[in-house]
């Protein structure tokens, strides 16, 4: 924390904090099908002059043989071959882009209901969403679905870009009244901050210029929002959590000894003489020296990726978590958590699964599903049995071994964590560990005994 930095350290910290915020932004598009979510990415990165000469001559060569007069600026991000044939997007596309301002990374997802999943995989470590709604829909069903998402998830930003406005002759009311239903929506859910902008991804009205067409909109464009909006948490801020990913033992004749912890810091800050307590064995030991690049530095934060070494010889290994001993997470082997179920085979009480926590795996098994979320109306279906693709819920699960698991609303990394299916390490279900926005199920456990699974 920060009172235990000295000012020298924190004057260090606050730099990489105030570079982490005006550098770099990630941020996710979403939105229900032909909603332009594409459109609007090729219209960011054309506008902005990111687009190579090349590339946008492709774009034009490929919109002239499919009889178009202008460039399709979808295709700047529609990369399989289905995608440009069906004219949606299907799979994450990842572009990186820059303004004299910040750097970005952009994960444009699918609207597709069945693509659902790959929403969660884009706005996983997005700290920005746009959510596009067709201004002559206004919002649907996918639409809140992506809003349930980007809430589950923790993305501290959510735009609400109105798109289409030029087909609805811009209309002020059109615009308001989506703004406000969305707004409501989304604020249910406690999403922490929104911004609703009316655009023309098409014709490029308030995407990275102001449009003449509005002029009742007094707000600023989706760029100059991308590029001031507020971002990053200082490190010093949360409290230090380091999984172990790899152990370092050389055994040479230079370093007989030596035993080092390499990882990544997922968050917080390690500082030489910190004493801290290695998870899930509970033994405490203290941070003799932490190698950051092949330099010895006194101290380190997130998201760096250091060697740590302490002053006991602890039996740690890959998965173990290094943690402050006055602020370690408690462990347990009871896990209740709201997921985003994302294979097409459902996700049923009696389940066997691996549980991938940081650099942890360990096998475990649905106890119970408690509930499932409505999202018309936020309300909680009791006791469904089970979880369909795309849907989001409560689970209860039983792990094999004690697992050191934050709560997602403290930390979105330690407090994540994915079910596997232990047959073919498919990616089943995205959990956040704790209470977020569905309610906790009251009502007594169920309870069941699986040969070789019980734990």
């Amino acid at each position: 924390m920060t009172s235990d930095l000295t000012s020298e350290e924190q004057a260090a910290a606050a730099a990489v904090e105030r570079s982490a915020a005006t550098s770099q932004l990630r941020f996710a598009t979403a939105g229900s099908v032909d909603d332009g979510k594409s459109t609007l990415v090729g219209r960011l990165l054309h506008d902005s002059k990111s687009v190579l000469a090349d590339q946008l001559e492709a774009v034009e060569h490929a919109s002239r043989s499919r009889g178009q007069e202008t460039p399709d600026l979808a295709l700047l991000t529609d990369g399989l071959r289905a995608e440009r044939e069906q004219g949606i997007t299907i799979d994450v596309a990842y572009r990186y882009f820059a303004t004299p301002k910040r750097r970005f990374i952009l994960a444009d997802t699918p609207g597709h209901v069945q693509y659902t999943r790959n929403m969660v995989t884009g706005a996983s470590t997005a700290e920005l969403a746009v959510v596009l709604v067709d201004a002559r829909n206004g919002v649907v069903e996918q639409t809140r679905r992506h809003a349930a998402v980007a809430a589950l998830l923790r993305v501290p930003h959510v735009v609400l870009a109105v798109n289409k406005m030029d087909l609805v002759d811009y209309a002020e009311p059109v615009f308001a009244a989506i703004a406000e239903e969305f707004t409501t929506y989304a604020a249910s859910l406690g999403v922490p901050e929104i911004t609703a902008i009316p655009i023309s991804a098409l014709a490029g009205d308030n995407v990275v210029t102001p449009s003449a067409n509005m002029d009742w909109y007094g707000g600023p464009t989706v760029l100059e929002h991308l590029e001031t909006v507020p971002v990053g948490t200082g490190p010093s801020q949360d409290p230090a959590r380091f999984p172990v990913q790899y152990v370092i033992r050389p055994q040479t004749t230079e370093h007989p000894d030596y035993r080092g912890y390499a990882g990544q810091i997922a968050s917080g800050v390690l500082r030489v003489g910190d004493a801290v307590t290695v998870l899930p064995s509970g033994r405490t030991s203290t941070i003799t020296g932490i190698d950051a690049l092949g330099a010895m530095v006194d101290v380190a934060w997130a998201p760096q990726s250091v060697t740590v070494t302490l002053a006991d010889d602890l039996d740690i290994s890959r998965g173990d978590l290094i943690a402050p001993s006055d602020h370690a997470p408690e462990t347990t082997q009871d896990v209740e958590a709201t997921v985003c179920h994302l294979h097409d085979r459902p996700l049923r009480v009696g389940d066997r699964v691996l549980l991938k926590h940081t650099t942890r795996t360990m096998k475990a098994i649905i106890k119970d599903i408690p509930s499932r979320l409505t999202l018309a109306d936020l309300s909680h279906h009791p006791a469904p049995g089970e979880l369909a693709a795309n849907d989001i819920g409560r689970v209860v699960l039983r792990t094999s071994e004690p697992l050191a698991l934050d709560a997602y609303e403290d930390s979105r990394r330690t407090g994540s964590f994915l079910l596997i299916d232990p047959a073919d390490g498919t990616t089943l279900t995205a959990g956040m560990a704790g209470d977020s926005f569905a309610a906790s199920a009251d009502g007594d456990q169920a309870a069941r005994d699986d040969e070789g699974w019980d734990f």
